[in-house]
């Protein structure tokens, strides 16, 4: 009787203090309220050492009550009759293509499940231009890309034709692609969002950049936005959550993710023990984002809100995200029986409720109201990021086809039936005997849904998405800039990295072009010896500089600026690159060529964020990757994970980035030079790799001839001649960046101790030589008894007499690759294996790249030919000092 008595105090107890509660509400408002509870949690801990059990997440609700919701401004019925038009269209897209073409693929569910979500947003908040000039920047998912394209074709931007091309680019009159590409439809898409995880990281990057742009008075603040849409199982992508913490620590309230949990992955639950909604919440709120739950549609509104001892929230919290997705494809007895059946209180709640309208009850990322609730709260929110958690049902409408059925994703069919479903549920006006070809369904130009729809974007400045270049080239950049580096250095060593630091100091320094360079450092500013552009440009942060750094008595110490000019992005490649992609996206997304210099251990470029390399691409990305400490044996004691000897052979794969190993300060200016006019004068859609080392050399002056720069930029040239004119030993030596040194070396040897009058040739790219002989073999493939292409690399040779032997500091297949377009049989030599932990001399002699080895690989290549005996081999293997038995550094 005791506890019965101690009970009912409590509940009585529990009561006034949620009368109490409802009266601060009513009178002072939810701040008021929020200010209480954290004085009297702050009092009991005080007080009796009461802590309250920790918890990141809040109900399993909406986090916007109903009675907050904003007036919807739209027509309903309108809009919802424009979404069953371009849902029936991007359905209709993907079943066509797969009944022309088996397999061609497509996805039909992810769309199906945010079409609400995007069609609030196109209505009403997508800005193609504010009414001060700016415009927001969006990152749709990549699966959703047909309902992109459904929704153009009704505003009149795509063609019939190419819905009927979907994923058929190569049809007369073009196609569409699979998913969001700038490389194939430029005048549309802004930015590519498959491989996933790739939009998350890139959006915050994007709208931390416009800060920066702001920040620097390159931009104006004008409150465009960047919109995120994204699905749940994305975020399990480290790239989608590694820089969350970047987005609240800059306070960017000009970012908005909004992430469609429909609580499926590909082949299943995205956390079928679990629920992902309370565990992204969690991730979010305590990174410091503002989170925004969008759970529960309307149909929901009246149970939560009387539910006043929290019984029903308090049931929806228990169940997991694999029994949700039971609960969609059941019947409404079996949803009734299992999640109200727990509690007859809970059964009473819905007795006036049949069990077909339980089965109907709409969920909140399906419920335009709700949606918007949550839009507008977002683009007002201030001082963070927002995250919008909506749920929703993957393959909404598509019904026994495959709503909410683990299948879904992979649905690429229906049959007539399921169709007539489809098509009778969402009311498009299309007879019975022509579903079986999926038509399209196009309203005229005058109807009240075409009107409505292109008022919407009217009133908000235009289409989206739709990718225009809004920049205008830039002048010439001044010669005098690059010529210092054409004299050498007098015999002074430095290293090509600390001439390209002087490089870049004098653009800096540029009254045009100075302003518009970005230099991008992941956290190794002083080891590529760039700290004297502290103090010359700063590093940004939005805040300034709010200590007195350690280093504050020195000439290069710390400086952080507001408008700083460095994007120090401390230890993240896979940010860093993302900056370089806002940065060399600027010309078209915003208007201004900056141009981004991003250098970086070479080592972490390809083998580490190639994927983002390969979006940058894809994005029309300008602006210049630097490998510093670039090279296999350049990068003494630092050993197997540093050392980069393939960057160059990955650099291969890229269609449009220019790949070059330069060994000199005046190859270096020459490169960079061209690569500002060619990108930013002649706006080309390049970009470009530079590998540099940290080797100190003495750099030589550059050659004479007017061959020597086109050289330099088409891959090869004549850099030392041989003195020894009347030798009857000849052969041409081809040497790359630091490597070059060695082959030097070996010339002198070659001619000295073995009579070897040997030519030296710098590659600066094999890439550039790779493409052009393949070039030169397509065109003679096609053109058969027309005058063939003849190879730069083979025009360069033809006159050149003897062996061939190339060394680089990178595998052996990379001047492997054009051996077929040399006169005679090529000899390589290269650092395949892995690195080692040593000095620059004992890396070269084990990967067999120093002189000695140069040397021998000619002098082999010669006794092949018959001009060299084996006596001199043997000797020369003795004299070089060569261990014959040594094990092959490619396997050990």
């Amino acid at each position: 009787m005791a506890e019965t008595q101690t009970n009912g105090v409590e509940v009585l107890e529990t009561r006034e203090w949620l009368d109490s509660l409802d009266y601060v509400l009513s009178q002072g408002g939810p701040e008021r309220a929020g200010r209480l509870l954290q004085q009297l949690s702050l009092h009991a801990r005080r007080a009796a050492g009461v802590n309250l059990p920790f918890t990141a997440t809040t109900p399993y609700q909406n986090t916007i009550a109903s009675r907050q919701q904003p007036p919807f401004p739209g027509s309903q019925e309108m809009e919802r009759r424009i979404k069953s038009i371009v849902r029936w269209n991007a359905l209709a897209m993907v079943v066509r293509a797969n009944k022309i073409q088996e397999g061609i693929g497509g996805h039909i569910s992810t769309f199906a499940s945010a079409a609400t979500l995007y069609e609030v947003a196109f209505n009403h908040f997508l800005q193609a231009q504010t009414e001060s000039g700016d415009r927001d920047l969006v990152y749709f998912q990549g699966h959703a890309a047909p309902g992109m394209y459904a929704r153009a074709y009704l505003e009149g931007r795509i063609a019939k034709e190419k819905l009927q091309n979907f994923r058929r680019e190569l049809k007369e009159g073009g196609g569409l692609s699979s998913y969001p590409h700038p490389w194939l439809m430029p005048d549309f898409w802004e930015f590519p969002t498959v491989s996933m995880g790739l939009g998350p990281i890139q959006a915050i990057y994007q709208a931390r950049f416009i800060r920066y742009l702001e920040n620097r008075g390159l931009k104006k603040s004008t409150g465009g936005r960047v919109w995120a849409f994204l699905g749940d199982g994305e975020m399990d992508e480290p790239e989608s959550l590694g820089s969350i913490t970047l987005a609240s620590r800059e306070r960017l309230d000009n970012l908005i993710f909004v992430v469609n949990c429909n609580l499926q992955r590909l082949d299943g639950p995205v956390r079928g023990n679990g629920k992902i909604i309370q565990e992204l919440e969690a991730i979010f709120r305590g990174a410091g984002w503002n989170v925004i739950k969008v759970v529960w549609g309307s149909d929901w509104d009246s149970l939560i809100t009387n539910d006043r001892d929290g019984i029903l929230v308090k049931r929806m919290g228990e169940i997991t995200d694999g029994q949700y997705q039971k609960y969609f494809v059941e019947s409404g007895a079996y949803f009734r029986h299992n999640l109200f059946g727990s509690d007859p209180r809970l059964l009473k709640m819905v007795e006036h409720l049949s069990d077909e309208q339980l089965s109907r009850m709409r969920l909140g990322g399906h419920d335009p109201i709700k949606v918007h609730a949550a839009y507008k709260a977002a683009t007002e929110h201030q001082g963070a990021p927002t995250i919008i958690l909506a749920k929703t049902i993957k393959g909404y409408g598509l019904g026994e086809a495959g709503e909410g059925k683990n299948i879904t994703h992979q649905q690429k069919k229906l049959n007539e039936d399921e169709l007539r479903i489809f098509r009778s549920r969402f009311g498009i006006p299309i007879p019975d005997e022509e579903l079986h070809d999926a038509p399209f369904y196009r309203p005229a130009d005058e109807s009240p849904e075409i009107k409505y729809m292109q008022d919407r974007r009217k009133q908000l400045g235009g289409y989206l998405p739709e990718r225009k270049v809004r920049s205008k080239p830039i002048a010439p950049v001044a010669e005098s800039h690059f010529e210092e580096f054409h004299k050498g250095t007098d015999g002074r060593e430095v290293s090509t990295t600390m001439v390209f630091v002087r490089l870049l100091s004098k653009l800096l320094r540029d009254p045009e072009i100075g302003k518009l360079i970005v230099p991008i450092i992941p956290d190794e500013a002083r080891t590529f010896g760039m700290e004297a552009l502290f103090r010359q440009v700063g590093i940004y942060s939005s805040v300034g500089q709010l200590y007195e750094p350690v280093d504050m008595d020195t000439l290069l110490y710390y400086k952080e600026a507001k408008d700083g000019q460095i994007l120090e992005e401390g230890i993240t490649e896979a940010g860093s690159i993302c900056s370089f992609i806002a940065a060399g996206t600027a010309y078209a997304n915003h208007g201004i060529n900056t141009i981004p210099f991003f250098i970086y251990y070479s080592m972490f470029g390809f083998q580490r964020i190639g994927d983002f390399i390969w979006a940058a691409a894809d994005m029309r990305t300008r602006g210049f990757l630097v490998g510093g400490t670039a090279g296999r044996t350049t990068l003494a004691g630092e050993g197997l994970q540093h050392q980069d000897g393939h960057s160059h052979v990955l650099a291969l794969s890229v269609p449009n980035l220019l790949a070059f190993d330069p060994a000199f300060a005046y190859e270096i200016a020459v490169i960079i030079q061209d690569g500002i006019k060619r990108m930013y004068v002649d706006q080309e859609s390049i970009f470009y790799y530079l590998t540099v080392t940290n080797e100190p050399l003495a750099m030589p002056g550059m050659p004479e001839g007017k061959d020597v720069k086109q050289g330099i930029l088409k891959g090869l040239y004549r850099f030392r001649a041989s003195t020894k004119k009347d030798a009857k030993l000849r052969a041409q030596l081809f040497g790359s960046g630091t490597i070059m040194y060695e082959v030097l070396k070996a010339q002198q040897i070659l001619e000295e101790k073995y009579g070897v009058a040997a030519d030296v040739w710098s590659v600066t790219s094999y890439k550039q030589l790779y493409r052009d002989g393949n070039d030169c073999d397509r065109w003679n493939m096609l053109h058969p008894g027309e005058t063939p292409r003849v190879p730069f690399v083979t025009q360069s040779l033809k006159d050149a007499p003897g062996v061939l032997v190339a060394a680089s500091d990178y595998m052996k297949v990379l001047p492997e690759s054009v051996a077929q377009w040399l006169p005679r049989p090529l000899v390589a030599l290269g650092t395949d294996g892995f690195g080692r932990s040593e000095s620059r001399a004992a890396l070269r002699d084990f990967f067999e790249v120093d002189a000695k080895h140069i040397v021998l690989a000619t002098l082999t290549a010669l006794a092949r030919e018959k001009q060299v005996k084996l006596e001199v081999l043997r000797q020369a293997v003795k004299d070089l000092g060569i261990n014959p038995e040594k094990a092959n550094p490619a396997s050990t």
